[in-house]
């Protein structure tokens, strides 16, 4: 009995580390200036994150805005600044990245500084970043 004890032992335990939870990551896609749009994507973000800590694991998220979806993370123009700042806040796993390349033709076009919320990253291109992170692995999602 012992002996079948040792032999299921070894079998099991090299398994049990799986058993604890993995990490997925997700990288969401904004390219409209639709607040519909906009909030779809949180609300498919705060899911995503919902239903991996139900099932004990975590997930890393990185939402990606360029063009006319950056206007997500424009400070002024922003129809979910309340929402990213919460989710920000109660989501240590979420980044917020802005196309550079977008950021700066705004501040072209308008002649004046365009500023982005505070919990933005800007990356040098939102399309090149969306490329690295599938590299990476990442699920790509366009809402």
């Amino acid at each position: 009995m012992t002996r079948i004890l040792a032999v299921l032992a070894f079998i099991v335990l090299p398994f049990s580390a799986f058993a604890e939870g993995v990490t997925h990551h997700v990288a969401f896609h904004v390219d409209e200036n639709d607040p519909a749009v906009m909030n779809m994507t949180l609300n498919n973000a705060q899911n995503v994150q919902n239903y991996y800590a139900s099932q004990g694991d975590s997930v890393v998220i990185e939402i990606v805005a360029y063009g006319p979806g950056l206007n997500m993370f424009v400070a002024a123009n922003s129809p979910v600044v309340d929402r990213l700042a919460m989710m920000s806040l109660e989501m240590p796993n979420l980044t917020l990245s802005a196309c550079g390349n977008t950021h700066v033709a705004m501040q072209q076009k308008s002649g004046t500084a365009v500023p982005l919320i505070s919990e933005a990253v800007v990356v040098p291109s939102g399309v090149v970043q969306l490329i690295s992170l599938q590299e990476q692995g990442f699920a790509y999602i366009r809402p």
